[in-house]
């Protein structure tokens, strides 16, 4: 996957580290990270926390928002990536939370899904609604969008981080 082999020579030359938490996307994001070769220089872990059970305990999501707003929200996505910066030695820490279906309500439907990006300036936030894909293909663009996100965050750091 060309993107993540762009993805880490740009975070090795600037010295960063990353880390993922997902959810809907079960590892995919740091699976495509890590079959780069050389990976381990700008990888430090994942959280795969498909439970709300786990996003509690591996990445201090509070029971109260995912009770407020349920999984699949900007909050608990913002959560779980300051979560995943802190129980790491990353630089930047991306989340995804989502609906990949089959399934969903009206108000959360197949396909939305929820993105945390973590820096120590901050956590910024994003939904994406990839519409009713098909499970895979929901899985697939939010892995895309996680690592266009990591990208752009690599992109944004000035060399001397």
């Amino acid at each position: 996957m060309s993107g993540a082999a762009d993805l880490l020579t740009a975070a090795k030359a600037k010295g960063l580290m990353l880390a993922t938490a997902e959810s809907c996307t079960g590892g995919m994001l740091s699976a495509a990270i890590t079959d780069i070769p050389g990976s381990s220089a700008i990888f430090d872990r994942a959280f795969v926390t498909y439970t709300n059970t786990a996003k509690v305990q591996m990445l201090g999501v509070k029971e109260t928002t995912l009770a407020a707003h349920g999984a699949v929200s900007e909050q608990v996505a913002a959560e779980m990536a300051a979560g995943a910066l802190r129980n790491s030695d990353a630089d930047i820490a991306v989340a995804i939370t989502g609906i990949a279906g089959p399934g969903g309500s009206e108000h959360k439907p197949e396909g939305r899904v929820c993105f945390g990006l973590a820096r120590k300036t901050g956590v910024t936030t994003a939904t994406v609604d990839f519409g009713a894909l098909g499970r895979d293909k929901v899985r697939s663009a939010a892995r895309d969008h996680g690592m266009a996100l990591l990208r752009g965050a690599i992109d944004s750091i000035e060399h001397d981080s």
